[in-house]
């Protein structure tokens, strides 16, 4: 079983984001959309079924998002990622016949155990991966998988944080210095954990040998619970003083432009973060799958209103104000202050018919801030969520759960089982969206 063909589920993110590192796509707190979002029709979820919105990389590596990474392996291509994971020592096989999809990155190839260990090697040894010897006077088998800059980043960022990191520390120690990542494949057929620390790589596989699946079995309950024991059997000795290699260092960056805050005027600097870089590059947000233009433009209020006009519909002098745009994806999910600070105010009354960047997709049959009764012991309210204006498939979410995909035009019907506040929000693939508030009683 150690060298039986399995799929890896998740545990190819740490190399995605290391080998996207070493191409200058990304830095440590690159802005990520983990947001509903459609690849030429493939449409990842994350395991809990939930989005989170604005990550930067090292939230989406610790948590494991699925659309993060996706959205990284489309920048970086998948043909290439696989022949980059093959030239640094892992053999990944393929359907026979099929070219590397997008869909490589959640489990959909195989590996084993073996090589799979032999790899992660590599975050621990300066990016140098090497092939598990059983014998002492057999040849070594390495490759360079990353750099040793990326290989540290990568490490410090799972060894710094995320459910597991929290697991370990509650189990046998932060001291210990161990980077790990968990991975479940396809239909719980798979529960992967593999480890580093100073001195040992340590790997477990969970499965059956003939694939059936066991449900409820995925890496974080099963195998990551028999690392932590490995460990704390094998390595028991405190990690030693680890540096940065000289390709790396850490700058300031601001969130939504990812450029350096030095260089980033404050009104366009929303959200900042220090972050890792290799080689001094720190590459800005990609460019927006959803909207073109520049991330950087110039929107004209009305000196006296402050509203929202333009040059053909303006009754007064117009002001100027520089303006930085998130990722169209991401707008639904901004915070109240950044909202103020990301979206230009409403149009003047001369201006109306202007549209808003989100325009064009409105929640219908539900107002915001309405208040849904249940009536006495009756069964609990359910509504009819429609929206007018959207295109091809509206995208619904609850408290940013996604609850449903139909088509434009159609009704979802949405049970509300429990008391309390929830917050109704509906997007188009075109990254235009509407959001409503109601309170249920």
């Amino acid at each position: 079983m150690v060298q039986a063909a399995r799929s890896p589920g998740s545990t190819l993110k740490p190399f995605l984001y290391g080998l996207a590192l070493d191409e200058g796509l990304i830095h440590s707190e690159s802005l990520l959309a983990d947001v509903p979002q459609s690849f030429s029709g493939y449409q990842p979820g994350n395991f809990q079924a939930n989005f989170s919105g604005p990550v930067s990389v090292s939230e989406a590596l610790q948590k494991s998002l699925n659309v993060p990474a996706v959205e990284v392996l489309e920048r970086l291509g998948p043909q290439r990622f696989v022949s980059l994971l093959r030239r640094g020592g892992l053999k990944l096989a393929l359907p026979q016949g099929a070219a590397a999809n997008l869909s490589v990155i959640l489990g959909g190839t195989a590996v084993n155990l073996e090589g799979l260990v032999g790899a992660y090697t590599a975050l621990a040894r300066a990016g140098v991966s090497g092939q598990p010897r059983y014998f002492a006077d057999a040849p070594r088998e390495e490759a360079r998988m990353m750099s040793a800059g990326a290989a540290f980043i990568i490490r410090d960022i799972l060894e710094a944080g995320g459910p597991v990191a929290r697991q370990l520390n509650d189990g046998v120690g932060a001291r210990r210095g161990i980077a790990w990542k968990t991975g479940t494949s396809f239909g719980f057929r798979d529960a992967w954990a593999v480890g580093v620390s100073d001195r040992f790589t340590v790997g477990a596989w969970i499965g059956r040998p003939d694939g059936t699946p066991n449900p409820g079995f995925f890496g974080a309950n099963i195998a990551a619970p028999l690392l932590v024991d490995v460990f704390a059997v094998v390595d028991d000795s405190p990690p030693g003083p680890r540096t940065p290699p000289t390709s790396v260092s850490t700058t300031r960056i601001c969130w939504p432009l990812g450029t350096r805050s030095e260089s980033t005027p404050p009104e366009l600097c929303h959200q900042e973060r220090t972050a890792w870089i290799v080689n001094d590059t720190a590459p800005p947000t990609f460019a927006d799958r959803l909207r073109g233009g520049s991330p950087r433009y110039t929107d004209y209020r009305d000196a006296a209103s402050g509203l929202r006009v333009r040059a053909a519909c303006a009754a007064g002098e117009m002001t100027a104000v520089d303006m930085a745009r998130w990722p169209a994806a991401l707008e639904p999910w901004l915070d109240a202050a950044t909202r103020t600070r990301a979206l230009p105010p409403e149009w003047a009354p001369d201006c109306i018919g202007a549209r808003a960047p989100e325009g064009g997709l409105r929640i219908v049959g539900i107002s915001n801030g309405a208040t849904i009764r249940r009536a006495g012991n009756g069964p609990a309210p359910e509504l009819s969520l429609e929206a007018r204006g959207g295109q091809e498939e509206l995208i619904w979410l609850l408290n940013g759960r996604q609850i449903g995909r139909v088509p434009a035009g159609r009704a979802l019907q949405q049970r509300f089982s429990d008391a309390g506040r929830y917050q109704i929000t509906v997007m188009d693939d075109a990254g235009r969206y509407d959001r409503v508030e109601i309170s249920v009683r």
